[in-house]
C-alpha cells in the first residue's frame, strides 16, 4: 500500500474523528433513542429553582432535565452569568452522586466562563464547590479557609445557610462539637426562602448525629425524629433513609429495641421498593444522557470538518492515514507515560516532605495565632466587665448631686476609666484588622457632616488647649458620596485629636478637596495640619508603629497609647490609600491622604441621612435583664430604675429561658458570655416560643465574637459594654418603641 504522505497535515482531525467515532458507537449501542420533540424553555431561573427542589427530593432524573433546559435557555438568551449557575449547579449535583470526574468538568467549565466577566456570586459558588471537593478528600482546613473566602464575595443568604451547613459538617470531622451545634441551631430556626424545611432537617440530622456521639441520646432521638417528620412531609427521600438509619442506632443505644426495630423495617421496606430500583436506573440513564449531549455537540462540529477531508481524499487514503496516525499516537502516549512515571517517582519523596514541612509550619502559624486570638479575647472581656462597673458606678454617683470635692473625684475617675477603654479599644482595633476581620462598607454619606461631627465632638479639647479647629472644605465635592463613613470618621478622630495633643494656642486645620471627577469616580484629598511641636526626621521614620510617640518625654508628657497613627495608616490600607507626613519640629505638622470614591449626583440633597435622637416615654416598662456578674446587675438595674422602669434579674441563660416562659416583657437585655448555657443559646430557645420581644444583647464583644452570629441567633440590636447611658437609653427606646410601632402598622 502506498502512503501519501502530502496528507500528513490532516492527522490532527482523522485522530480527533476516530476517537469520536468511536464513542459515539459505544453509546449509541448502550443509550435508547432520544426524542427530538421540541421542549418549551423559560427563564433560566425557573428551571434552576426546579432542579434545587427536584434534588432536595432525591429526584435526580427531574434535576438534571431541568438543569439541562436551565443550560439551553441560557445559550438561547446569551445570558453568560445563568450559564454559569446551570454549570455550577450541574456540578453540585454529580457531587451530591459522587461523580467527581462529572464535577470537575461541569466546575472547570464555569471557571473558564468566570475568567471574562465580573460576577461575585458565580465566583463565591467556584469557592464553595472546591471547599466541599476539598472536604470529600479529607482537607478540611484547606476548606474551612475557603468557605471563609466564600462568605466574603456573596451575601446570598440561601448561599450563607448552605455555607453554615458545610461548615457545622467539617466541625463535626473536626470534633468541633460546640461550633458545630452553633450552626445546626441557627439553621433550625432559618429564615431561608428557597430552602428553609431542607437545611432545618439537614441541621436536625446533624444535632442528632452530634449528641449520639456525645452521649446525649435523649436530645439525639429528639432531633432524629424532627428531622424524619420534616423529610416525610417535604418528600424528602434521602433524608427519610438517613432519618431511620439513625434513629435505629439511637434506640438501639437507648436499649428501646422495639422502636429500633420499627426503624430498621422502615429502611428494609425503602431499600427493597420496587420504585427505588427503577429511579436508580432511570437516574443513571438521565445522567449518561445529559453527558452524552455534551459529547453530541463536539461531534457535530468535528464531523464538519471531515466532511470537507471526504469531499477531496477517497476511503483508502483516509483509512491509510487513519492507521499510521493511530501508531504515532500509541508510541507517543507509550514514551509520554513512561517519562511521566520517571518523573513522578522522582518529585514524590520531595513533595512529600515539603508538604510535611508546609504541614508543620501552618500549624504552628495557626497555633500562634489562635493563642493571641484567644488571649486578647480574654483579656479584653476580662478588662472590659469590670471597667462597666467603674463608669456605670461613676454615672450612677455623678447623677446623685455629689459635693464639689467628690465630684472632683469622680470627674478623675471618669476620665481615667474612659482612657482605658479607649486604649482597650486602640488594641482590638489594631488586632482586628490585622486578623482580617474588618472590611470597608459601601455606604451613602455627607463628607461635610461627618467631617463636622468629628470637629464638635473635639471641641471641648481644643478649647483646653486654647486651639482652634478650622475646616477648609471644598464646596465642589458632591454632597452625597459613596464609602465607609465609619472608618474615615475614626481616620478624622485620630488625626485630629493627635494634633490636638500636641498643639497649645495655635490652630488645626482640616482641608478636604475634591482632585478630580469623572462620571461617578470622585478623587479627594485630605489634610490635618497644626502648628504644634512638630517631629523630628529621625522619629518621622517610626512615628507609624505601634505604641510611637517620638520619644519617653513625650509620652509621659502628653500621654496617650501612641496607637492612633498606627490605626490611621492600617484604617486606610482598608481603603488602598497611604498616609504622608511632612513636619519640621517646632513649626508644626502635616498629615494627608488621597482617597478614591464613587458619587451619587442624583440624589436629592433634602433626603435625611439618619435619623434624629428621639425623647422615649420609659414609665411603665418592664425589662428582663440576663447577666451572671453582681455588680453589672446592680448597676444595670439602677440605670433602668432612674427611668422607672422595673425588672427582673436571670443568673444565666437557663433562668431567662425559664422566666420568658412565665413573664410578659416589653425587651430583654441579654449578656452574651455567661457560665452553662450562654446568651447565643438562650436567644435561640426563647425564639422558639417568642419572636416578637426585642433582645439586644448587652456584652463587652471581644475579638472573636462576631456581631453576625448575634443577630442570626434572633437578637435585634447590640450595645457595647460599658457604654453612654445615653446610648443605653436610646438603643432601648428604639428596640421597644420603634418595634411596637412597625408591628401596629402591619397589623
Amino acid at each position: 500500500m502506498t502512503i501519501d504522505f502530502k496528507h500528513i497535515k490532516y492527522y490532527n482531525i482523522v485522530v480527533i474523528l476516530a476517537a469520536i467515532l468511536t464513542f459515539q458507537m459505544v453509546v449509541a449501542q448502550e443509550t435508547s433513542p432520544i426524542s427530538q420533540d421540541t421542549v418549551e424553555l423559560l427563564e433560566p431561573k425557573l428551571h434552576l429553582d426546579r432542579a434545587r427542589d427536584f434534588s432536595n427530593r432525591n429526584q435526580t432524573d427531574l434535576a438534571l432535565e431541568e438543569l439541562e433546559k436551565a443550560s439551553k435557555s441560557a445559550e438561547a438568551n446569551e445570558d453568560v452569568k445563568a450559564l454559569i449557575d446551570s454549570y455550577q449547579a450541574h456540578a453540585l449535583l454529580y457531587l451530591k452522586l459522587n461523580k467527581e470526574e462529572t464535577t470537575y468538568f461541569f466546575w472547570d467549565r464555569a471557571k473558564a466562563l468566570l475568567k471574562d466577566i465580573e460576577y461575585p456570586y458565580g465566583d463565591a459558588m467556584q469557592k464553595y464547590i472546591e471547599a466541599i471537593l476539598l472536604f470529600h478528600d479529607g482537607k478540611n482546613f484547606q476548606a474551612i479557609f475557603l468557605l471563609n473566602e466564600a462568605k466574603q464575595l456573596n451575601n446570598d443568604r440561601n448561599f450563607f445557610n448552605n455555607i453554615l451547613l458545610a461548615e457545622a459538617q467539617i466541625y463535626m470531622k473536626l470534633d468541633k462539637y460546640e461550633s458545630a451545634a452553633k450552626n445546626f441551631n441557627s439553621l433550625i430556626v432559618n429564615t431561608d426562602i428557597y430552602e428553609s424545611d431542607y437545611l432545618a432537617t439537614k441541621a436536625h440530622l446533624g444535632l442528632a448525629d452530634l449528641y449520639l456521639k456525645t452521649d446525649k441520646l435523649e436530645e439525639s432521638a429528639m432531633n432524629g425524629e424532627s428531622a424524619l417528620k420534616l423529610a416525610k412531609k417535604n418528600a424528602f427521600s434521602k433524608e427519610i433513609w438517613d432519618s431511620n438509619e439513625m434513629l435505629t442506632r439511637i434506640y438501639e443505644r437507648q436499649g428501646r429495641y422495639d422502636l429500633s426495630l420499627a426503624n430498621n423495617k422502615n429502611l428494609l421496606y425503602i431499600r427493597d421498593s420496587l420504585f427505588n430500583i427503577a429511579k436508580m436506573k432511570t437516574e443513571t440513564k438521565t445522567a449518561e444522557k445529559i453527558q452524552f449531549d455534551f459529547m453530541s455537540d463536539e461531534i457535530r462540529r468535528q464531523e464538519q470538518k471531515i466532511e470537507e477531508l471526504n469531499e477531496s481524499k477517497n476511503q483508502s487514503d483516509i483509512a491509510a492515514i487513519l492507521t499510521s496516525a493511530l501508531l504515532i499516537i500509541i508510541t507517543l502516549l507509550a514514551v509520554s507515560l513512561f517519562r511521566n512515571n520517571q518523573i513522578k517517582l522522582k518529585t514524590n519523596d520531595l513533595l512529600q516532605t515539603k508538604n510535611t514541612e508546609l504541614k508543620a509550619a501552618r500549624d504552628a502559624a495557626v497555633t500562634a495565632m489562635e493563642a493571641k486570638t484567644n488571649f486578647l479575647s480574654t483579656v479584653s472581656h476580662e478588662l472590659r466587665t469590670p471597667l462597666y462597673a467603674v463608669t456605670g458606678l461613676t454615672h450612677l454617683l455623678l447623677e446623685e448631686n455629689p459635693s464639689e470635692n467628690q465630684k472632683e473625684h469622680l470627674k478623675a475617675l471618669k476620665f481615667s476609666g474612659d482612657y482605658l477603654l479607649n486604649f482597650i479599644n486602640d488594641i482590638l482595633q489594631i488586632n482586628k484588622i490585622d486578623a482580617d476581620k474588618l472590611e470597608p462598607m459601601n455606604v451613602e454619606f455627607n463628607l461635610k457632616k461627618v467631617l463636622q461631627e468629628v470637629i464638635d465632638s473635639l471641641q471641648q479639647s481644643a478649647q483646653g488647649n486654647k486651639t482652634a479647629i478650622i475646616l477648609d472644605y471644598d464646596e465642589d465635592i458632591p454632597s452625597h458620596l459613596m464609602s465607609d463613613p465609619l472608618k474615615l470618621s475614626q481616620v478624622f478622630m485620630n488625626l485630629v485629636g493627635n494634633a490636638l495633643k500636641f498643639t497649645k494656642n495655635g490652630e488645626v486645620r482640616v482641608v478636604a478637596k475634591m482632585l478630580e471627577k469623572e462620571e461617578e469616580n470622585v478623587t479627594l484629598y485630605f489634610e490635618v495640619q497644626d502648628n504644634g511641636i512638630g517631629i523630628s526626621k529621625d522619629q518621622q521614620e517610626n512615628i507609624f508603629e505601634g505604641f510611637e510617640q517620638g520619644s519617653i518625654q513625650i509620652n509621659r508628657e502628653y500621654g496617650g497609647s501612641g496607637l492612633g497613627l498606627t490605626i490611621v495608616k492600617s484604617l486606610l490600607g482598608l481603603f488602598d490609600s497611604k498616609i504622608q507626613l511632612e513636619s519640621e519640629l517646632g513649626k508644626g505638622s502635616k498629615f494627608y491622604f488621597e482617597l478614591d470614591v464613587k458619587s451619587k449626583d442624583a440624589i436629592v440633597d433634602d433626603v435625611p441621612f439618619e435619623l434624629s435622637e428621639k425623647d422615649f416615654e420609659f414609665n411603665g416598662l418592664h425589662i428582663l435583664i440576663v447577666e451572671d456578674n453582681k455588680i453589672n446587675q446592680v448597676i444595670t438595674k439602677k440605670m433602668l430604675t432612674k427611668k422607672d422602669i422595673t425588672s427582673d434579674i436571670a443568673n444565666n441563660g437557663g433562668e431567662a429561658i425559664d422566666l420568658a416562659k412565665e413573664n410578659k416583657y416589653d425587651a430583654i437585655l441579654m449578656d452574651i458570655h455567661m457560665p452553662g448555657i450562654g446568651g447565643e443559646e438562650a436567644t435561640i430557645e426563647i425564639r422558639k416560643f417568642d419572636k416578637i420581644t426585642p433582645i439586644v444583647a448587652l456584652t463587652a464583644i471581644s475579638l472573636d465574637d462576631s456581631l453576625e452570629s448575634f443577630y442570626a441567633a434572633g437578637c435585634n440590636d447590640v450595645i457595647t459594654k460599658p457604654f453612654k447611658p445615653e446610648v443605653f437609653y436610646q438603643k432601648i427606646g428604639e428596640n421597644i418603641f420603634d418595634n411596637k410601632n412597625l408591628r401596629d402598622t402591619v397589623i
